[in-house]
């Protein structure tokens, strides 16, 4: 199959209205939907379609870029209002004999010693750590990077988590 003049303006204008490889195979006729895709490549189309939601690539790319940022912020958001919390349960030393579901399964020690135990507050639901512990096993993504999140952790907070 060759492409003629007429063929490739063909291409060129359901292309930029926005039409499926596939739809402009149709359209056009005798020719399959990926020779289509390579004439597009071969002619340096643009190679994101401008669809009816998003009127152009900038558009698109806010919008990813907005998305992404409401997801960090709830997590986020999450965590901090774990770290918000004044008071911890005080910690309820178990063995691994008397732990049931809503123990803190978060170990404590080394299992060769002697003293070893599991912390055993409340946990979460659906989650296997009390709230001081979640804050252990579960960082935020990112946490490493973000240095100014670190210095809105209020000092009495640091001082119980160091000490629990």
């Amino acid at each position: 199959m060759s492409w003629t003049e007429e063929k490739v303006a063909k291409l060129k204008e359901l292309w930029g209205k926005g039409n499926t490889a596939s739809q402009i195979a149709e359209i056009i006729g005798g020719i399959s939907r990926n020779a289509v895709i390579g004439k597009a490549h071969r002619l340096n189309l643009s190679a994101k379609i401008k669809t009816r939601t998003a009127t152009s690539n900038e558009n698109f790319e806010n919008s990813v870029d907005e998305k992404n940022v409401k997801i960090k912020r709830s997590r986020r958001s999450k965590f901090k209002s774990l770290i918000i919390e004044k008071d911890f349960e005080p910690e309820n030393p178990k063995q691994l004999e008397e732990l049931d579901e809503n123990s803190c399964k978060w170990p404590i020690g080394h299992p060769d010693e002697k003293s070893f135990y599991f912390c055993g507050r409340s946990s979460l639901k659906d989650f296997s750590y009390c709230k001081l512990h979640l804050l252990y096993a579960y960082q935020p993504k990112g946490k490493k990077e973000d240095v100014s999140e670190k210095e809105e952790v209020p000092e009495f907070i640091e001082k119980k988590i160091q000490s629990a």
